[in-house]
């Protein structure tokens, strides 16, 4: 079974990303149609690759310092249905339908427990 780092990106879309000192770039992740923020997570050069080659949402955990695909153990998976890139290159927005819970507390989405105003 294949995973995320054995994936290349495209070089002309790694050209255009601007990574943390990590090689990390911020991946908000919204439900498909409504828009809904369902977690926000980082991927490098190689989950961004997996991402698109497969249609999974795939990341980088850095307290675990490894990848991890949305769904491959918990079954909450994602299918990714569109990837873009904002205007400085620093942050994608990953569309979903999800499967399940986003959140791996087992919530519909990261930001259902505190409520700050």
């Amino acid at each position: 079974m294949s995973t995320p780092a054995d994936y290349q990106l495209d070089p002309a879309i790694a050209a255009r990303l601007k990574r943390n000192d990590a090689g990390l770039v911020p991946a908000v992740v919204q439900a498909d149609g409504t828009g809904e923020v369902l977690m926000m997570a980082w991927m490098d050069d190689h989950a961004l690759a997996y991402t698109l080659a497969t249609r999974r949402g795939a990341y980088y955990s850095r307290s675990r310092g490894e990848y991890w695909v949305k769904g491959l153990t918990s079954g909450n998976i994602q299918e990714v249905t569109g990837v873009r890139l904002d205007c400085d290159g620093d942050t994608l927005l990953v569309t979903v339908k999800q499967v399940g819970g986003a959140c791996h507390t087992g919530d519909r989405t990261c930001f259902d427990a505190d409520q700050l105003l």
